[in-house]
């Protein structure tokens, strides 16, 4: 799958997005080692450290079906700027693939791709 592929996955995903106190959805599509792709996409909460990421929900997905390892993730938002992954997100991610590409995309199509490391180059852990 190319880069493209995934972002419009990713971009399919925001659709399902829960997002009455932001009005901006987000969608993420996580692609496994071994190809299968989990999607995710925003959901608020009036409490709003409840709120879920696009990232996280596609992450949790992936995990709760036995994937651990992951090669990429396309982030997608309708902004101005590249929809860039939270620290929360960039902790979650690096725990389970800390090498794996980030593609960041906004309003157009256009992306930018980071390694995960370049993002999160300090993780936490004990």
């Amino acid at each position: 799958m190319n880069d493209r592929e995934l972002l419009r996955i990713a971009k399919e995903a925001s659709l399902n997005a829960y997002v009455p106190y932001s009005g901006f959805p987000v969608g993420a599509a996580l692609e496994c080692d071994d190809g299968t792709v989990y999607t995710g996409c925003n959901v608020e909460n009036a409490a709003y450290g409840d709120t879920i990421c696009a990232e996280r929900c596609a992450v949790v997905k992936a995990v709760s079906e036995g994937h651990r390892s992951f090669s990429r993730i396309a982030i997608y938002g309708e902004g101005q700027g590249y929809c860039m992954p939270c620290g929360s997100c960039r902790q979650v991610l690096s725990e389970f693939s800390p090498d794996m590409e980030v593609l960041c995309a906004k309003a157009g199509g256009s992306y930018v791709s980071y390694p995960l490391t370049r993002l999160m180059p300090y993780k936490f852990n004990f």
